[in-house]
């Protein structure tokens, strides 16, 4: 999970438990030896000793492999001074190249692991440029930020979401590319440029999501054919102006946002009418919509991406996003997005099936400051 640019949180086995499965082969070489010392020699469980260096090859760097193995191979030299007829001469054969095997599968693992090393520094320094940290705090407006991986390994997706403070107020941008891969990743990062460098100039949200609708048409038209229907992206724009008790919402296809109000109300702001999704301007026209709803201190308003509303239990039913946060009205935007977290992954009982962004903003009981 990334959360205003700390990394990820991945949950990781208990130090008792990394010991235990780094000692596994230790424990296999004990217990083999054991068992071929106390029982008999017709069941010769001293040709299993092989199975201790392959076990280590997985886990151990090399050194430690090459000793395991030789370890096993003194143990069966040693067992063949009290049962000569264990066909020693073979086993420690089979010792012998299987510790050889193991010492080269172990180097390979090893630079693989270097690679991908490599691979996930890059990306974790992409996934900084695309999804950097966001403010904290903007004058009276507290903003919190969660990025969930539908896969463990992903770093980056085709979700994005950035704030910008500008001179009309707090811009927000929350959006997701519809496709998947580097080709989902090029068009959000297209979006989040284009909207880090015009929500300062862009007088209001329409001017601004034309600017938006032309960059992702440039970048589809710049890419393979058989790629451009993965550019269709929904996207919703926010604006909160500082002397005003009010935020304008432009909602292009995505899903509404949810605000908890500081009364306790729960609503949800369905757009009053459908505004283009981006990249489908050429098919649909440039159609936007702006509406305006009260935000007040204490007011906290939560967007998402359709991997939020889209969350599946076992009996297909979608996530109740309105109900659970009835449940959770008065919770700080932190803690929301925390408990929101916690809640998709019991609500799926297991992995997410799509990527999730979500911004959780509450305007503070804050005097506005002076402009």
């Amino acid at each position: 999970m990334i959360r205003s640019g700390r990394p990820r949180r991945r949950h990781r086995p208990q130090a008792g438990q990394r010991d235990a499965v780094l000692l596994s082969p230790v424990i296999v070489t004990l217990v083999i030896t054991a068992l071929a010392a106390s029982t008999p020699r017709e069941i010769a469980f001293s040709r299993l000793l092989t199975a201790a260096p392959a076990l280590a090859a997985a886990l151990w760097p090399v050194l430690p492999t090459v000793l395991l193995g030789v370890f096993c191979l003194l143990v069966m030299i040693s067992l063949s001074f009290f049962y000569p007829d264990l066909g020693t001469p073979y086993t420690a054969a089979a010792i012998g190249a299987v510790t050889a095997a193991a010492a080269y599968a172990s180097h390979l693992r090893l630079q693989r692991e270097e690679t991908l090393f490599q691979v996930r520094l890059v990306a974790d320094a992409a996934q900084q440029v695309l999804l950097r940290p966001l403010p904290h705090r903007v004058h009276s407006i507290e903003i919190e930020s969660i990025y969930l991986a539908a896969q463990e390994q992903a770093r980056i997706g085709g979700d994005f979401y950035e704030a910008a403070d500008t001179p009309y107020g707090i811009r927000l941008l929350i959006g997701d590319v519809r496709g998947k891969g580097l080709s989902a990743v090029g068009a959000a990062s297209a979006v989040i440029n284009c909207f880090r460098e015009n929500a300062y100039d862009q007088p209001d949200l329409r001017a601004l999501v034309r600017r938006l609708q032309t960059t992702i048409s440039r970048y589809s038209a710049s890419v393979p054919a058989d790629d451009q229907a993965e550019h269709f992206a929904t996207a919703l724009l926010a604006e909160i102006p500082y002397d005003a008790g009010h935020v304008n919402i432009l909602n292009c296809g995505h899903p509404p946002p949810v605000f908890l109000r500081g009364g306790g109300e729960v609503q949800v702001l369905e757009p009053t009418l459908t505004s283009t999704p981006l990249n489908l301007a050429a098919l649909l026209g440039h159609h936007y919509h702006v509406d305006t709803v009260p935000f007040l201190p204490g007011d906290q308003m939560l967007l998402c991406t359709d991997g939020v509303t889209e969350t599946r239990d076992g009996a297909g039913r979608f996530f109740p996003l309105a109900d659970w946060a009835r449940l959770h009205r008065r919770t700080p935007p932190r803690q929301l997005l925390d408990g929101l977290h916690k809640d998709l992954l019991h609500y799926a009982r297991g992995p997410l099936d799509d990527d999730v962004a979500a911004l959780a903003v509450r305007r503070r009981y804050t005097p506005l400051p002076e402009r």
